[in-house]
């Protein structure tokens, strides 16, 4: 007599018809992020290119030499640019406007995304007041030692607006952002600082400034150089932990490769022709712009092919004291 009962034989001896051949290996272990990546990636560049311009302005404003200074100005317009512009495609990509809201009503220490939230509002606060302040100076001179103050609060949340979407990556499952946090943080912090010098040196240059131009443009270098040492650090720890795919070379790798490596060459032509050439060093400006929001939207890019590449997530998830058998 069989011991099995037949519910349960039917489970353990299911018919193959119906049956098309496809097992769960070789298939993904991880979802790809939902991010649209211009829009998403596109709030990241115009977020640490405001709080960027907010740090670098602040700096430049306690300096001694920022009074009446036109790029501190102009570093607190930009800074206005992740409180409208960078807020509408944030909400847009969340999809349901309730959603951000919903993010306010709790303040989470070990939530990346509450604490990024927190640190947009704050931003937004500080830098709107800052730059109102310094509108009205013009009639109310004393409202101008005011945005001397508020905008302290203003540049540490910029400082912070530079970096926590590399955390908010890193938080994740995804092998190319989980792989290399401080790195990533690196690579994000420094191309803000890039793209906020950048945006002011242009501002500066077509206003006739060019000692302050020069002087933003060394900024722009330094931050381009770490970017380099940061990147060649993440690929090294990239091969180090297997995480191969999305990294293979294509359009926005590219572009973000020469948005760091192109203005050098631009700043180099030009020193040999005894910095006359403005053109060119706003080219450099420009090409750096466009690096930094490649290197942003190509980040989510590769970091979704890793997502898709179920060998990069078992590589990441083994114990490092195992050996790699695939």
């Amino acid at each position: 007599m069989d011991a099995i009962p037949p519910s349960a034989r039917a489970v353990a001896s299911p018919s193959p018809e119906g049956y098309d051949g496809r097992t769960y290996y070789g298939r993904p272990a991880l979802k790809a992020a939902p991010f649209e990546k211009w829009v998403v990636g596109g709030y990241i560049f115009i977020a640490g290119l405001s709080g960027a311009a907010q740090l670098l302005s602040t700096v430049i404003d306690l300096g001694g030499q920022g009074k009446g200074d036109a790029v501190v100005s102009r570093g607190r317009w930009l800074s206005l640019l992740a409180p409208t512009i960078g807020t509408a495609l944030l909400i847009y990509d969340l999809k349901t406007p309730k959603r951000f809201y919903n993010m306010l009503r709790i303040a989470k220490r070990t939530s990346p995304m509450s604490i990024g939230t927190w640190i947009l509002m704050s931003f937004s606060a500080f830098s709107g007041l800052t730059f109102s302040l310094d509108v009205f100076s013009r009639w109310f001179p004393r409202l101008g030692q005011i945005a001397r103050v508020t905008q302290l609060p203003a540049a540490a949340a910029g400082a912070g607006l530079c970096t926590y979407t590399a955390s908010l990556l890193s938080a994740t499952s995804t092998p190319l952002w989980a792989a290399a946090p401080k790195s990533l943080a690196v690579r994000f912090s420094s191309s803000s600082m890039a793209s906020g010098a950048a945006a002011l040196s242009l501002g500066a240059r077509r206003a006739g400034h060019r000692r302050r131009a020069r002087d933003l443009d060394t900024v722009l270098l330094a931050s381009l150089a770490l970017e380099l040492a940061a990147t060649s650090a993440a690929e090294t720890t990239y091969r180090e932990k297997g995480v191969s795919a999305g990294r293979e070379s294509g359009v926005l790798p590219t572009a973000a490769a020469l948005g760091t490596l192109l203005p050098f060459g631009l700043h180099a032509l030009s020193a040999l022709a005894g910095n006359r050439h403005t053109r060119m060093q706003q080219l450099a400006s420009a090409v750096a712009l466009v690096g930094s929001l490649c290197l942003r939207v190509g980040v989510l890019e590769t970091g979704n092919a890793s997502a898709n590449n179920p060998q990069d997530y078992f590589r990441l998830a083994r114990p490092q004291n195992l050996p790699d058998k695939t």
